[in-house]
């Protein structure tokens, strides 16, 4: 039981990664400014929540990556953690 966990885990963690790189690249394209500028912008103009959402599409190529290496259980932990960014980004609509 604590493989299954450990591989789970490990799908978070890199989805978590790979929706901060997405992050990142977004932020680059539309920044004018530094990142901090443009966060806070983002922050300001509440649209932190869609943002996020556009960040999350990493997402897509790891799950499915993942799911080509038959690594079942690190896939199910990536589709976990889109789903967790999927409600915070509800939550940040509505608040």
């Amino acid at each position: 039981m604590g493989h299954i966990k450990k591989e789970i885990a490990i799908g978070v963690l890199v989805s978590l990664l790979a929706t901060a790189f997405g992050l990142f690249v977004y932020l680059q394209y539309i920044s004018q400014g530094t990142i901090a500028e443009t966060i806070k912008m983002v922050r300001e103009g509440g649209v932190l929540g869609p943002v996020l959402a556009l960040a999350a599409i990493p997402n897509l190529f790891v799950f499915w990556v993942f799911l080509k290496k038959k690594q079942d259980y690190r896939a199910r932990g990536v589709l976990m953690a889109t789903i967790l960014i999927a409600l915070l980004t509800l939550v940040l609509k509505f608040f």
